[in-house]
């Protein structure tokens, strides 16, 4: 069973000269905007590699030249395939740790039992799995008090400085760009000292280390220890990272991107996958530094591109433009700029369309989707009970008023992301009417009783519910849910709530997907065979159960791909939740009116407990409602831009095709 499909959507493939240029000539060329020396590859495992077997070459040339080598270590995750690129290689004789020293490079202030530790992260994915010796490793000392911080830094910098200083530093580069807990503001000068975590730093230790609640404080590194490192080698994995690593790789040296700083550093490396590097100008924007392998996409990115550039729509675009921008080739490629621009103007109008279904009895032959056949059943996969309407609920409107025979299939219950406030509130209620309909049972009582007690005494808003009390919120979103449909208009029996397993831990911290939890999405789809089905596409989820759940609908996908009723079913992506496609993938985009965009509006607001009490709103201050609007709207308002129809928003799709 392929459990991991979705880290391999490619949306568009990209040349390998651009991240893996032939010669010194190339790479000179190529690389040019970037100040940061700085390698890409394919697939997170192949930059580990590459990482891991730098390493090793420092280790074994500080070993023969001095008898050592010091090391800071960051613990983050994306340091992790590293390490067991490193581990392996340990075991096969490659390299030994036996005379390196480490150093933590940062710890969490205070550590309280059963909390989250990057010493313990290390030894648990690193340092017990490799020949060093204990007494070489160093951390921060849980034991320090407040009174004796300062003292107690310095005194960590003398242990590095009295083993001859740092020979390397390891570390991903982090939210915001931060390096080690070094955070916007910090200063190049800054040395080991006690730091405030930021909120959205909080929120992504929460999910990586998998725990409910997180310290607020933690012992760093400064930068300026950092940038006295003989060297430093950073990563980044995935496209969560790509706006931060391009802007530090290639933008101004700024305190308020820490990693930046790496700019000053004569021996610093960073090492990306191709999603990570989304943003340089040799992936995305490749004609401002060679001559491109153009196809499709990237003839429509580097038009929208200079669309922007000159203020003007596709067909206003002259030849002068394209030359005076660097798009000269493209000119000579195609005969005439109006070769060019009609081109692209057509292809993006043919991905606007009234008919997300397919329009029947009409001619489909530039229509993102077939005409037949017609009425067709359809399958959403939604992997929270309301991402539905959130990301896509113009379009779900629409399949329904167009008389196809839509399914929805909830994926997970949702149930963490109910408040104990909303809750309560039908409590009460229920308290009041109990004895109006004759409920008010010793059992009902006991179980109210239970509830109040236990939400009372919870020590913090994270603490593990009660069986019952999940069960309860279960109810609440699934109830939410079915009067969200109603209002749409869909079939209560085409409404499924799937409560995969994976999801059933009553914390933050997911199981991982399983057979069972596939079996449970096979058997829906071998039950509907239907001829659209619709997933997220949020690859880059916070959460990361959007990704869990679209693992499963693809890994179904790839197990019944000989099916006959697969054949003759298209597999359409959506986002929405976090971002929206770039609209060089768009392959379909669904037109909103203002009428259905208050329609979509009123969908989401029935989900009640997902308002403002709701525990994982994340760090955008904005509902979801809010978010899904503006969004919807900037798609609508690029369209416009480009010389093409005026809509009130948009809702956009790719296409997934099995691998």
């Amino acid at each position: 069973m392929k459990t991991n499909l979705s880290s391999q959507i490619k949306l568009d493939r990209v040349p390998s000269r651009y991240y893996m240029p032939q010669g010194e000539i190339e790479a000179a060329a190529l690389t040019r905007e970037e100040k940061i020396h700085t390698r890409i590859f394919e697939d997170v495992a192949d930059g580990s590699a590459y990482l891991a077997r730098h390493i090793a070459e420092v280790i074994r040339k500080n070993v023969a030249a001095k008898n050592r080598c010091v090391i800071a270590l960051g613990a983050g995750s994306a340091t992790h395939s590293v390490y067991s690129s490193l581990i392996d290689m340990c075991a096969k004789g490659e390299v030994s740790f036996d005379k390196v020293i480490v150093f933590n490079l940062n710890e969490f202030f205070p550590l309280v039992p059963d909390g989250p530790s990057t010493l313990a992260r290390l030894r648990e994915v690193f340092l017990d799995h490799v020949d060093i010796r204990q007494d070489n490793i160093h951390s921060i000392n849980p034991a320090v008090t407040m009174e004796d911080m300062f003292e107690y830094c310095k005194e960590y910098e003398r242990k590095i400085e009295d083993c001859g200083g740092l020979d390397l530093t390891v570390c991903e580069i982090g939210p915001q760009g931060a390096l080690a807990f070094n955070e916007p503001g910090s200063l190049s000068t800054s040395l080991c000292r006690l730091v405030l975590l930021s909120p959205e730093l909080r929120h992504i230790i929460k999910k990586d280390y998998k725990c409910e609640a997180t310290p607020t404080s933690a012992i760093t590194l400064g930068l300026g220890n950092i940038l006295k490192s003989g060297r430093v080698m950073a990563m980044a994995w995935g496209e969560a990272r790509s706006s931060v690593v391009a802007e530090a790789i290639e933008g101004p040296v700024t305190d308020n991107l820490p990693a930046s700083y790496l700019q000053l550093h004569n021996n610093a490396r960073i090492a990306l996958d191709l999603s990570a590097a989304d943003d340089l100008t040799r992936i995305s924007h490749p004609w401002m530094v060679t001559s491109c392998e153009w196809n499709d996409k990237l003839v429509r990115r580097a038009i929208v591109w200079l669309c922007k550039q000159t203020g003007k729509p596709i067909l206003k675009l002259t030849n002068k433009d394209y030359t005076d921008w660097g798009l000269g080739e493209l000119v000579a490629k195609f005969g005439s700029a109006y070769a060019v621009n009609i081109k692209v103007f057509n292809q993006l109008q043919h991905t606007i369309t009234g008919w997300p279904g397919g329009k029947p009895d009409a001619d489909d032959t530039y229509r993102p989707e077939r005409a037949k056949p017609y009425p067709k059943r359809v399958v959403i996969f939604s992997p929270h009970p309301d991402d539905d309407v959130i990301s896509m609920g113009g379009t779900f409107k629409r399949l329904v008023d167009q008389h196809h025979d839509v399914h929805v299939a909830y994926e997970t219950s949702g149930n963490i992301a109910v408040g104990d406030e909303d809750m309560m509130r039908y409590f009460l209620m229920m308290d009041k009417i109990a004895p109006m309909f004759g409920f008010d049972t010793d059992g009902y009582k006991k179980l109210s009783t239970e509830v109040r007690d236990f939400v009372g005494s919870k020590a913090s808003a994270g603490d593990v519910d009660t069986a019952d009390i999940r069960e309860i919120k279960t109810k609440i979103r699934e109830a939410e849910a079915t009067i969200a449909c109603g209002f749409i208009g869909v079939k209560p029996q085409n409404i499924h709530f799937l409560r995969l397993p994976f999801y059933e831990t009553g914390t933050i911290k997911k199981g991982d997907l399983a057979e069972r939890d596939v079996e449970i999405v096979k058997n829906l789809l071998q039950e509907v065979k239907p001829h659209q089905i619709f997933v997220a596409g949020d690859l880059a989820d916070p959460h990361g159960t959007h990704r869990v759940c679209t693992d499963a609908v693809l890994a179904v996908l790839a197990e019944l791909k000989g099916e006959a009723w697969l054949k003759d079913c298209r597999i359409w992506m959506y986002r929405g939740a976090w971002a929206e496609w770039e609209i060089d993938h768009i392959e379909m985009a669904v037109p909103i009116s203002p009428e259905e965009l208050r329609f979509k509006r009123n969908s989401i607001l029935k989900h009640q407990s997902q308002m403002e009490n709701a525990p994982f709103l994340g760090d955008d201050d904005r509902l979801f409602w809010q978010r899904a609007e503006e969004r919807n709207r900037a798609t609508a308002g690029l369209y416009e831009s480009l010389g093409l129809a005026s809509y009130e928003a948009m809702e956009a799709f790719v296409e997934y095709h099995p691998l």
